[in-house]
């Protein structure tokens, strides 16, 4: 059977917050950093593909001059749209896609130089992606990955007996991977990610599809096994801002290629704290009412999202001071919008993404990573 790094080795290359991290980034030796990144980039070129105004699109900027430090022994979480660059970084960063431009370090080795020795030390975990041999059983599965690795059969067992237990899965140890639901196959590949004893884990939506109690499993485990050992990093990315908030250490919000801010969840939401946030539920609008809305006074942003039954709306508001808020009201009521409340919010990371980036991190976006 083909040694996994070498089967690796052989995939081809897939063709207005202050805290930006897009600065060149000195003065810490790489040794002492889980991750590392110096002006990272990554262009895709193109055939046959306009772009919004019909021309000719020869090339893609997947990422834009890319800069981040991830310390040892940290939780690490990297928030984008569809399309922000999130899964082309990662990619590059588990040796699978060579950059353009620039340099990555993981656990102060070079992906491309050193892509060998970077691939015995890390692991990595794609939420919803379809993992295993439906013809063997879970734990055969999960043993014969840890033998890719060269895990010894005492700690391979042990892992793996201690890891179906924590994901609740005991029962399926003995079951063909054919038959299990999609969700227990999901936990069975977050397994499969531990069972080598990475220093390094990239967890690419760990929970996605999982049920509520499947993802709380996931996130306590995660947290509990970093703190067995200093020195687990994980590199985390979610398109639920709540798993963010609660797991990650610093967060860095990236779109279009490039780091827009970078620090602690508290952080990010003290930096958007100087601008009032007000939520209101009027009914009478329509999206050109929120269009004329965003260019009233003293409007930093605003973002709507209709009802179910599109009866009303709900309108959240990013002010430049508390006092704008008058000339909100006075646009409503010119574009003959009814207030039914109105009231003051803190800041929430959902905020703080859509100051950044222009849009939820759950809207709409057909565009790839």
């Amino acid at each position: 059977m083909p040694n996994m790094q070498d089967a690796l080795m052989d995939s081809p290359e897939q063709a207005p917050l202050a805290l930006s991290a897009q600065e060149p980034v000195q003065g810490r030796d790489t040794r002492s950093l889980a991750i590392k990144t110096e002006n990272v980039s990554r262009i895709y070129k193109l055939r046959k593909q306009k772009d919004k105004e019909g021309k000719a699109q020869k090339t893609l900027v997947a990422l834009n001059g890319v800069n981040l430090e991830v310390s040892q022994g940290e939780l690490f979480g990297l928030l984008g749209p569809n399309g922000a660059g999130k899964t082309t970084l990662i990619k590059i960063l588990t040796t699978l896609l060579t950059p353009s431009g620039g340099t990555c370090y993981v656990d102060g080795l070079d992906v491309v130089k050193q892509a060998q020795e970077v691939r015995r030390r890390i692991s990595m975990v794609s939420g919803g992606e379809t993992s295993g041999y439906g013809i063997l059983t879970v734990r055969e599965n999960l043993w014969m990955f840890s033998q890719f690795y060269g895990v010894n059969w005492k700690d391979a067992n042990e892992r793996i007996a201690e890891m179906l237990k924590i994901v609740e899965l005991e029962s399926h140890t003995n079951a063909r991977v054919s038959g299990l639901s999609t969700g227990q196959r999901q936990r069975m590949n977050f397994c499969r990610g531990f069972i080598t004893d990475p220093s390094v884990v990239f967890l690419d939506e760990p929970t996605l599809g999982l049920d509520i109690n499947a993802a709380r499993i996931v996130r306590r485990f995660t947290r509990e096994w970093m703190q067995q050992n200093p020195g687990r990093t994980v590199l985390l990315t979610t398109h639920y801002m709540a798993e963010a908030d609660e797991l990650c250490d610093r967060i860095a919000i990236i779109d279009h290629g490039a780091v827009l801010a970078c620090d602690t969840p508290a952080n990010l939401k003290r930096q958007l704290q100087k601008q009032p946030i007000f939520e209101v539920n009027a009914v009478g609008v329509t999206e050109r009412s929120i269009e004329a809305l965003e260019h009233a006074p003293g409007v930093v942003r605003v973002i709507g999202e209709a009802s179910e039954d599109g009866s009303s709306y709900k309108l959240k508001f990013i002010l430049e001071a508390e006092g704008a808020i008058s000339s909100v009201v006075s646009a409503l009521t010119e574009q003959q919008g009814n207030i039914l409340s109105l009231q003051k919010n803190e800041p929430t990371l959902e905020d703080v993404f859509v100051a950044l980036v222009g849009r939820s991190l759950t809207a709409e976006d057909h565009t790839e990573d």
